[in-house]
């Protein structure tokens, strides 16, 4: 039985079933919607709502096993991120993002990485 008491530290990811480690501060944020107010001279009119995807993101270290350049290109991907409270965030259909490559950060064998998709749930 979870400890209910315990709400944060541990926690694991894997990449459809490839685990991977967790060097530090995983993020993440179901799909949903986003709303932004429409306002015009004479007041507020409403809100106008756009889907928004979900996002599954993590500092991991390089393990040496760990295929920097795969991750780079993953599309399509299942992630599942489990927390120490009992969660279990699973993203499906999620790509990649980010305005660049993964960078690794060899001092610490360390690098971020961000996945977005359509469908990403807390269960």
């Amino acid at each position: 039985m979870a400890d209910p008491n315990r709400l944060a530290g541990v926690a694991s990811v894997t990449i459809d079933g490839q685990a991977y480690s967790i060097a530090g501060e995983g993020t993440y944020r179901p799909s949903g919607s986003s709303r932004q107010s429409l306002t015009g001279q004479d007041g507020y009119h409403g809100y106008s709502e756009m889907p928004q995807p979900g996002r599954i993101s993590w500092q991991g270290r390089d393990s040496g096993a760990v295929n920097i350049a795969a991750l780079n290109e993953a599309t399509d991907a299942t992630v599942v991120l489990s927390l120490a409270n009992g969660k279990t965030i699973i993203g499906r259909n999620m790509v990649r993002v980010g305005e660049q490559a993964i960078e690794v950060n060899t001092t610490d064998a360390t690098f971020t990485v961000e996945f977005e998709g359509p469908d990403v749930s807390e269960n």
